[in-house]
């Protein structure tokens, strides 16, 4: 029977981690390599960082089956788009992402080949790889030449473990607000080794203190220390984390003054739509944190672009689109509304109403562009809201704004309020709504539609006109109207049952449906 510890191993000069199971051939860390030597010192240690970056954008490390549409943080981006009001697939095409659009991956926990084990087993290796570091180097005794470099190291493993557990509690949970007692995921904060006794699930409450200790001690870390690379969490990063993570926990006087500390840190700037179409340069101005694909790690088919842009592989036979609804709200001197695609005439390979440009590959001959994990624009936009949501309407109206001058020059905006319709389709004109459309706008296809749905409170029905495939209409799945359903809250793989002793399937599998039987 599988277990689901983690142990940390050497691969292709990398640190990665692999389940500790006994029907399989990994060992302990002190077997795999000598751990010892490799968290010796900061240097040392920072390779375990970056081989945790490594993974982030890389297929078939977290399971070995489709790992077309398993190649970390930008795959599982994509997939809670398409679980979203938003996003339509045009055809389902080789199936790839397709049963995450049409709901359809929840029964299928007992495989090591689909999303729920793809999520688990990859978060929590990288929360394995990062209790190694902050082990060694919470004990390591820094010298004057290389106390920089351990915060550095040690703030960024802070940040990677929070963020990991910031993202299972989005997938395995209902969200914060209102479901403070709910069963979460199990929360380790040592290292782990075969024999290591599995948790319990913590409750949604007590992963978010551990997510909100270990992003207060990342940003004490890494504050004054400047970014090494676009991958690196970096403290402007570390802010920004901690800026999504308070939205969910509506906190908005936390939100807002992560969301300020993060702009007034980066050198990232906002920059006009047409200076970063196609999304694929860690380099364009606006880029806080992503990943630079370069020819040797390109993914080929297994990649973002290779599903997202139309002019390539899977993007052509089973385009992402967006919603007729959502195009029509931005104006005609929008210039984000030019990097969309004239409509496809009916019948056509790829019929939909919107083709996107938005995302793309910078070389598609080599399967290039970059992943971009966080552009500065998502920080204004957090901003606005939190103040919105203060009664800051004045302060939010600037962020907002600072957004707006960019992209729309005839844009204005005299509402007011905070009041959303119980549907993401129900309008109800005030200033909040307005900033959130915005929003879904501007991080298209990027932040993960569904996590936005989920902390709103609100409940989302896909309109038959804006042409969405009959499979993707959700006729089976009228509880997507419902908030408080278990729709998008994924089930625990079978492994993690299978090796932890602490959880029982009967017990603490999350809902098979909509809602619990």
């Amino acid at each position: 029977m599988k277990k689901f510890i983690y142990a940390i191993i050497a691969i292709g000069g990398l640190l990665s981690l692999s389940a500790c199971s006994e029907d399989s051939l990994v060992t302990t860390p002190t077997d795999a390599l000598d751990y010892g030597t490799m968290m010796s010192d900061p240097d040392h240690a920072m390779v375990a960082i970056d081989g945790v970056y490594r993974s982030m954008y890389t297929a078939g490390w977290s399971t070995e089956f489709n790992i077309h549409q398993c190649f970390g943080i930008s795959a599982y981006n994509l997939a809670a788009e398409l679980m979203g009001d938003d996003m339509m697939m045009g055809a389902a095409g080789s199936g790839w992402f397709w049963y995450d659009h049409v709901y359809n991956v929840k029964a299928r926990y007992t495989s090591d080949g689909w999303r729920s084990y793809d999520l688990w087993n990859g978060h929590y290796k990288w929360i394995a790889n990062a209790n190694y570091v902050i082990d060694a180097m919470e004990k390591y005794v820094a010298t004057e030449n290389d106390a920089v470099t351990k915060d550095y190291v040690l703030g960024q493993a802070y940040a990677i473990r929070a963020y990991s557990y910031f993202m299972l509690s989005q997938w395995f949970a209902r969200t914060y607000k209102g479901h403070e007692s709910d069963p979460c995921v199990p929360i380790y904060t040592q290292p782990t080794y075969k024999g290591t006794t599995g948790q319990k699930r913590a409750t949604v409450a007590e992963v978010y203190a551990q997510i909100d200790n270990d992003l207060n001690r990342a940003v004490e870390l890494l504050e004054g220390i400047s970014q090494q690379h676009s991958t690196n969490m970096s403290y402007e990063v570390a802010q920004g984390i901690r800026a999504r993570v308070a939205l969910v926990e509506e906190n908005w006087a936390a939100a807002e003054n992560a969301a300020e500390l993060a702009i007034a840190n980066t050198s990232a700037q906002i920059i006009g739509t047409k200076d970063f179409e196609g999304n694929n340069d860690v380099k364009n101005d606006n880029v806080m944190w992503g990943a630079e694909i370069i020819a040797p790690q390109a993914g080929g088919y297994a990649s973002l672009y290779a599903h997202l842009d139309t002019c390539a592989s899977y993007g052509f036979r089973a385009p992402k689109l967006m919603t007729q609804s959502l195009y029509d709200k931005m104006s005609e001197t929008d210039t984000r509304k030019a990097i969309w695609f004239p409509v496809m005439p009916e019948g056509s390979v790829g019929y939909g109403k919107h083709l996107q440009r938005k995302l793309t590959f910078s070389d598609p001959a080599q399967w290039l562009g970059d992943y971009i994990w966080m552009r500065v624009e998502e920080m204004y936009l957090i901003a606005a809201e939190a103040e919105c949501r203060q009664g800051k309407e004045a302060e939010a109206k600037e962020h907002l704004m600072a957004l707006m001058e960019k992209r729309d020059p005839n844009y204005t905006c005299e509402k007011t309020g905070t009041a959303l319709g119980a549907l993401t389709s129900d309008e109800t004109g005030s200033l909040l709504e307005e900033i959130i459309l915005q929003r879904r706008i501007e991080l298209w296809g990027e932040a993960g539609r569904i996590f936005d749905i989920k902390r709103l409170h609100q409940g989302f029905v896909r309109n038959p006109a804006d042409g969405w495939a009959t499979a993707a209409r959700l006729a089976n799945h009228p509880a997507t109207a419902d908030p408080e359903s278990y729709c998008w809250v994924l089930t625990i793989p079978q492994a993690e049952f299978d090796g932890n002793a602490n959880m029982t399937l009967e017990n603490d599998q999350n809902p098979l449906g909509d809602y619990p039987n």
